[in-house]
Formats: structure tokens, sequence, C-alpha cells
């Protein structure tokens, strides 16, 4: 009998605020049940939502072309992101 494996993957990045740093998470889970395998948070409160692959790939292309139109990335995300379980 061979162990489940698990799946999901979560991304996390903290952006600099003058009241304190936001968190930006994305959970990456393959194997969930329905269509939404994405789920992103930005900070606490209610800025969350779960995705289908096609639809964080649109939201990908267009905040990379909005935020590209604001000028040169900021220090804090010239970072690498590796993947974690939890």
């Amino acid at each position: 009998m061979t162990a489940p494996t698990d799946s999901r993957r979560f991304y996390r990045l903290r952006a600099p605020n003058p009241t304190g740093p936001t968190a930006v998470s994305v959970r990456v889970d393959a194997d969930r049940p329905d269509p939404y395998p994405v789920y992103l948070a930005v900070g606490g409160g209610r800025r969350r939502m779960c995705l289908t692959p096609d639809e964080a790939w649109a939201l990908w292309r267009c905040l990379s072309e909005a935020v590209a139109s604001l000028g040169d990335p900021p220090d804090h995300i010239r970072t690498d992101i590796r993947p974690a379980r939890r």
C-alpha cells in the first residue's frame, strides 16, 4: 500500500504596506474534485478567489501587463518563490 500523494503546493510572498506587510498566497491543488485547483488570497479579509486553470492564466496575463505599465518591478519581488507543502 502506498501513501497518498499530497498534490497541494503553496506559493507565498509578502508585499510591503505602511500598516504592515500584506501576505499574498496561492494554493495549487491539482487533485481537487472541482474545476478550481487555484486558490488566491491577498491579505486577510475577503480578497480570496478560486480559479480554473484558464482563469488563472488569464489573470496572470492581465496582471503582468497591467503592473508592467507602472514601471520597473520593486526589489521585494526579486526573489525565488519555492513551493511549500504547507
